[in-house]
């Protein structure tokens, strides 16, 4: 056998052109072989020449097919290796039957429970791109944490996570957050939402008032509800959360924010509403929690310092995460707390189970001191605003005029108002059906009513699912913007 040529790895049928072009039924036919697991996991796909040999039809049209697989996930294309089918294929392929009829308008609603955000997944893929992380670097971490490691340490670590990680943080805080904080005042988490979950169970009683953004993070809405808390929806308006409002609630015992990229409507808080949310939290003798989960990713200019570098009173709650920064699995965050709720939340903290590892916090606390950590912040940003560059020219370039944007400056999401009179349930159905997974702004309302509009989540998505998913969600737009000025006449 020539060199670069390899056996076809099961007899693969023709595909039958039918109505559908030599290009479509290529595609039909090989991806069907995937789904139904005749090309498993791993297994290494004919060249584009073999195939094109086989089935009579030009490298061109494979090298297409080919591409289009790639970048809608079910295959792997790297120099020298081959093409090679994906562990993980698209759910939404596995379940999805082969014909689906009409929907009635009242099966039009979204499955709940919400979609959960996930690499690789057009358009809800709002975390760090595992791609980008340099694992030999994690690696040699690890190798000096275990080496380092001493038989103490693996048994008895404080109860707020490891000294010298603590520290880390600290220095990171005070460098590029503005923070001026020590290693006491920060405790070690397993994200943001373990950091909710403790403050809810440590600081709130059935019936507190607790208030929030309107729209917000569902997350955060749910963990102090299910602490018992009564739950206060502040409007936001154009500058972020409705300082005014929140003077009618002194007797909150506290309010969550996001002040650096509101999630999800993406707009920075500015100063003089971090001063008002401050001189509020004076005032009432409440606490002011800021999830600072994205603040790393500025496309335009550096980002203000965090609301709790302005903060002189010690009421401010400083929520951070390095699974947004590094990769999702990591499974390490951290808060800085108020000195006089730090017995509170360490008991807390002993009672529910201690969550992260000596050994990640040891690595992680070597991949920080080395450099690694604001080389990969530093990669990952260009790649990031690589990214939604091509988004924002693509949806530019094939849908002028039938939307608009917000957020796109900062982090890891951007919001897409729909265009006027769009039905919000509808796209998104349609665009489920094309493989496109969009969280709608409807979910995170309590009380607030605003136009149809979706949050787009571009950063671990590659350039060509971009390119590929990006068309589509254009063609989406205008067909919804042609639809809307149809029902207005």
């Amino acid at each position: 056998m020539s060199r670069g040529k390899h056996p076809v790895p099961l007899d693969l049928p023709l595909p039958m052109e039918g109505a559908q072009g030599k290009q479509d039924s290529a595609y039909a036919a090989l991806r069907q072989a995937i789904l139904e697991k005749r090309l498993p996991a791993g297994c290494r796909l004919p060249s584009t020449r073999t195939l094109a040999q086989r089935w009579g039809l030009s490298r061109g049209t494979l090298e297409v097919v080919f591409d289009r697989l790639r970048s809608e996930g079910y295959v792997s294309r790297t120099s020298g290796s081959g093409t090679r089918v994906c562990a993980v294929v698209p759910d939404l392929y596995l379940s999805a039957p082969a014909a689906v009829a009409a929907p009635a308008a009242r099966d039009l609603e979204p499955p709940y429970p919400p979609l959960g955000v996930r690499a690789g997944q057009p358009f809800v893929a709002r975390l760090a791109d595992p791609a980008l992380f340099p694992l030999q670097h994690w690696t040699r971490s690890l190798t000096r944490a275990l080496g380092s490691a001493s038989a103490q340490s693996l048994c008895d670590a404080d109860p707020g996570g490891l000294p010298a990680l603590r520290q880390q943080i600290a220095e990171y805080l005070g460098q590029h957050r503005g923070i001026a904080c020590h290693a006491g005042q920060v405790m070690i988490t397993t994200g943001i939402r373990h950091g909710l979950d403790l403050l809810a169970r440590s600081l709130l009683r059935p019936g507190d008032k607790v208030c929030l953004e309107d729209p917000g993070y569902l997350s955060a809405k749910d963990l102090f509800a299910l602490a018992g808390a009564r739950l206060v929806p502040i409007p936001l308006q154009e500058e972020g959360i409705d300082t005014e409002r929140l003077q009618e609630h002194r007797d909150a015992r506290l309010v969550y924010v996001t002040p650096a990229h509101q999630a999800p409507l993406g707009m920075t808080l500015p100063v003089s509403r971090r001063l008002a949310l401050l001189e509020w939290a004076r005032h009432s003798q409440a606490w002011v929690v800021e999830d600072d989960y994205d603040s790393e990713f500025n496309y335009q200019s550096a980002p203000l310092a965090a609301l709790k570098s302005l903060d002189r009173d010690d009421r401010v709650i400083y929520c951070g995460s390095f699974n947004k920064t590094l990769f999702a699995g990591l499974r390490v965050g951290f808060m800085l707390l108020p000195e006089s709720l730090r017995p509170r939340l360490l008991a807390t903290l002993q009672s529910t189970g201690r969550s992260v590892g000596v050994i990640e916090q040891l690595a992680l606390a070597d991949y920080i001191a080395s450099g690694a950590f604001l080389r990969n912040l530093r990669a990952a940003r260009q790649a990031y605003q690589e990214r939604r560059d091509l988004l924002l020219a693509i949806l530019a370039r094939e849908a002028p005029g039938c939307y608009r944007i917000s957020g796109q400056q900062a982090g890891l999401h951007l919001l897409l108002e729909l265009p006027p009179g769009s039905d919000e349930t509808r796209f998104r159905q349609h665009a489920a059906e094309q493989g496109l997974l969009l969280q709608g702004l409807a979910e995170h309302c309590q009380a607030a009513r605003r136009p149809a509009a979706v949050i787009i989540g571009y950063a671990a998505l590659s350039l060509a699912q971009i390119r590929f998913s990006g068309s589509q969600l254009a063609a989406l737009l205008v067909a919804a913007a042609r639809q809307a000025q149809e029902q207005a006449r």
